[in-house]
């Protein structure tokens, strides 16, 4: 594609550490200081209940947001416990009703947090409450991975490694050299490399191969840019996984893809992406995103801080 960048992949995968079983103080952990974000900041986060079963030991978060992904979620759970990665989880949750949360299971299978979302929103708004959690913690960067069971979350050490590596948005990708994908519905398949992927790669100006995939790393700097914003109400169902990418790469950040595994069960697709309605929607977002159009804009009367990002009466 002309004027677009390709991106880094790298060739193999660096093999995980472990993290000790304790909690890494923020004057300890190695490099850059975490982007001060404070509670005060002018954040649009949703009302929501907190539970946690340990404290902070890593430097990077892994959030799983979920609504009711019930055995698929807790097998999930179990596999990334069984890896040891090294990483905190946080589950994003949106409100489900299934019984798979309980605390129990979720302190034994390695889970330091659970958020359950109260207030109105999506996945997006999922996505802002876990941010801003893991800023709060004082996270150099987050891993989202969606938590239905379909991601090889064996990849996750790939995306702590080029955070590490000083990248600031990380995608995975079954279809770079490395990826592998698995019974991808035909449908799906070819809307994500013939219209999806290509529209967000023309607006980030950069090449991306698999741009619906939520399985991805995303630094501390990014998050608290408010050149990003990304604590905004227009912020509500798939619109930051598709602006995310495009305002990253067109902001000139360090950003990269991996290789990741993504294998659907046969039968039917576990996602919420339901119909050709959804998939339109899908596509319609996309090309806000590509277009600027969830870009924030700038308030001269407040110092060209983005209007979007002032305290508004009523928020959260």
């Amino acid at each position: 594609m002309t004027g677009t960048r390709q991106l880094d992949v790298p060739d193999e995968q660096v093999p995980d550490e472990q993290v000790p079983d304790e909690q890494v103080p923020d004057d300890q952990v190695p490099g850059d200081p975490v982007p001060a974000l404070s509670r005060n900041h002018d954040r649009r986060i949703p009302r929501h209940d907190r539970r946690d079963f340990a404290p902070r030991r890593s430097r990077y978060a892994v959030v799983v947001p979920v609504l009711n992904e019930g055995e698929r979620l807790r097998a999930q759970l179990r596999r990334m416990h069984d890896h040891g990665h090294g990483l905190d989880v946080l589950i994003a949750d949106g409100g489900s009703t299934d019984g798979s949360l309980a605390d129990e299971f979720l302190a034994a299978n390695g889970v330091r947090s659970v958020l359950v979302k109260r207030g109105p929103g999506r996945l997006s708004a999922q996505l802002r409450m876990a941010f801003a959690a893991a800023l709060d913690d004082g996270y150099h960067g987050v891993v989202t991975v969606d938590g239905n069971g379909k991601d090889g979350v064996e990849a996750i050490g790939r995306f702590r490694d080029r955070l590490d590596a000083g990248y600031d948005y990380v995608q995975g990708s079954r279809f770079v050299p490395g990826g592998v994908a698995v019974n991808t519905p035909w449908s799906r398949y070819l809307g994500i490399r013939l219209l999806h992927a290509p529209m967000l790669s023309a607006g980030a100006r950069t090449w991306y191969t698999d741009t619906t995939n939520g399985f991805r790393g995303h630094s501390a700097r990014l998050l608290a840019d408010p050149r990003v914003g990304v604590f905004r109400d227009v912020f509500d169902a798939y619109e930051l996984l598709a602006y995310l990418p495009v305002r990253a790469a067109r902001l000139g950040l360090r950003v990269c893809e991996v290789p990741v595994t993504r294998a659907y069960p046969a039968g039917a697709v576990p996602t919420k992406i339901k119909g050709w309605s959804g998939n339109l929607d899908l596509l319609a977002v996309a090309a806000r995103a590509a277009t600027g159009r969830y870009d924030p804009v700038p308030d001269q009367a407040s110092g060209g801080r983005p209007a979007e990002l002032r305290p508004a009466a009523g928020s959260g």
